[in-house]
């Protein structure tokens, strides 16, 4: 999904944009760690002086995932880029929304299993972030062409994140489904410092208002 929306980069031999990874964040498999690590070294030894734009994770921030197998390796991931490449962009993004057959994004996640009516566990207290995959890729491409962002690591996210029983109601609002699921009492909330790109918001004229949420499901989730 990062990969296509990023293309136009594609041809751009100062830049590097590495969006691929592994896709699913609960995944623990070693190999498959390795497997992007081993990548992402062969592709900046065939470009050693390309500016390295990596895509980490805002679960960094999250207590209740900030010690997962997956996000040790995005942080091993962007050690290895700081000391690997002569310059590079790491973007901590949070949960970008977009058109993905990916099962394992949060918005497909809960989707499948309403339509499906599959029960699934909520984790009452906990909070994620969303952001829709264009206004992501704005704010990136905005920094990417400045040179007084390099080397450095950028959080990319909504300054606002939605309880997960509110976008549960939200999605069920708008598929008018009832989901079947029960409440876990566990979870937290990422706690993601935007003020550095928040000029950028109007700049790109990006609102993350009250109709954010409802705006992503009838975009990518549009009902006959």
């Amino acid at each position: 999904m990062i990969a296509k929306r990023f293309s136009r980069f594609a041809d751009d031999a100062g830049r590097l944009i590495f969006a691929s990874g592994v896709s699913n964040s609960s995944n623990s498999n070693e190999a498959e760690f390795k497997k992007e690590s081993d990548l992402l070294l062969s592709e900046m030894s065939r470009h050693p002086d390309a500016t390295i734009v990596y895509f980490s994770t805002c679960s960094i921030y999250d207590p209740s995932l900030h010690q997962s197998p997956y996000v040790l390796h995005k942080l091993k991931m962007e050690e290895l880029i700081k000391d690997v490449s002569k310059s590079s962009i790491i973007f901590r993004v949070s949960n970008p929304v977009g058109f993905t057959g990916n099962v394992h994004t949060l918005l497909n996640y809960f989707i499948e299993h309403i339509l499906s009516r599959k029960h699934f566990p909520v984790w009452q207290y906990a909070s994620r972030n969303l952001i829709d995959l264009d206004d992501m890729y704005h704010i990136c491409e905005a920094i990417i062409k400045e040179e007084n962002w390099l080397n450095k690591t950028i959080n990319i996210a909504n300054p606002v994140n939605y309880p997960v029983l509110s976008i549960i109601e939200a999605i069920e609002q708008h598929l008018n489904i009832k989901g079947n699921y029960s409440l876990i009492e566990k979870g937290n909330s990422p706690l993601i410092d935007t003020s550095d790109i928040q000029p950028l918001y109007s700049n790109l004229h990006i609102d993350f208002g009250s109709d954010y949420m409802d705006g992503l499901l009838k975009k990518y989730y549009p009902q006959s």
